[in-house]
């Protein structure tokens, strides 16, 4: 069947785990009409992707980087950093980043004290009990 083939693209993708995942992922590519760079000779689109690689027409590391691709769910887009230029504050406002730096100094938070923590503990009262539990 495609014994020779398999044999031939093992010099390409030293590993046959990655080789079959690969062949999979381009005959899935194939079976969905992107084309073929090798002649199909009445082959199905596994031994195509197989001769595609072992032929060296299509790169194994753009065939795993497109693999990898296809995988993600969540792409990450590296954006450059805010120095310097308007950040918009939760209401849509734009806000210049040294501003936002003073905002963060303005941040206050209400303290409590240890007498006032122990009187609101005292202060609660305990749920009643039940013959349920």
């Amino acid at each position: 069947m495609a014994r020779v083939t398999v044999e031939d693209c093992i010099d390409k993708v030293d590993n046959r785990f990655e080789l079959v995942l690969l062949a999979g992922h381009r005959a899935r590519q194939i079976s969905q009409g992107a084309p073929i760079t090798v002649p199909r000779d009445n082959d199905k689109n596994p031994v195509v992707a197989l001769r595609e690689i072992a032929d060296e027409t299509l790169s194994p590391d753009d065939l795993k980087e497109d693999l990898i691709h296809s995988l993600q769910k969540h792409v990450e887009v590296d954006e450059p950093e805010a120095d310097g230029e308007a950040i918009a504050d939760q209401t849509g406002n734009a806000v210049a980043a040294t501003d936002a730096d003073d905002a963060e100094e303005n941040v206050t938070f209400d303290r409590m004290t240890e007498e006032d923590l122990l009187a609101g503990i005292e202060g609660l009262v305990p749920p009643e009990k039940s013959d349920d539990y």
